[in-house]
């Protein structure tokens, strides 16, 4: 019994050995370090066009396997990174890029955000300064009457919960 249990075992880890050797990470030769730091810079800058939000360099879906290796080919023949920015570009669309350029339509992506805090601020000293002139026009704060301050007193004194107030202004239903 126990040879046989002894040789499922053996069995099973054969596999899953198998399926280990079928994950190996994507190893690319370059010719120098500054084609690495290359390689590296664009796969963590392009975006996986099947991944939602995800990096070449974290995806593992076939097209961003496919697009590291067309990115390896490219910095080994010795293309520019303008060239390989403007081949994925033509190949992919706009998406592939992180950080898009600047062109007519990505314009309001850009400069948007700068010209909503911009908008908000001017609003802000509109409504301080509309403010301010009101309360310059209707001049400082009158004093209460001495009926008024015999009230506030009355009013000061009751706790809140007992408060008569409440049920002299609330009108009937």
């Amino acid at each position: 019994m126990s040879g046989v249990f002894f040789r499922a075992a053996i069995l099973l880890f054969s596999g899953l050995l198998a399926l280990t050797a079928q994950a190996a990470i994507d190893v690319y030769e370059f010719d120098n370090d500054v084609q690495r730091a290359r390689y590296q810079n664009f796969i963590d800058e392009l975006r996986c066009p099947k991944c939602q939000n995800q990096n070449l360099s974290g995806s593992d879906s076939p097209i961003a396997t496919d697009l590291r290796r067309e990115l390896h080919e490219l910095i080994t023949d010795g293309r520019s990174d303008k060239e390989i920015v403007d081949f994925m570009v033509e190949r992919y669309g706009e998406y592939i890029l992180y950080k898009p350029r600047l062109t007519a339509s990505t314009f309001l992506l850009w400069f948007g955000p700068l010209f909503l805090v911009v908008a908000a601020i001017i609003i802000l000293i509109v409504i301080v300064r509309q403010r301010r002139q009101v309360a310059l026009v209707e001049g400082p704060a009158k004093p209460l009457s001495a009926k008024e301050q015999e009230r506030l007193a009355v009013l000061l004194q009751q706790p809140e919960a007992t408060s008569d107030t409440d049920t002299e202004t609330k009108e009937p239903r």
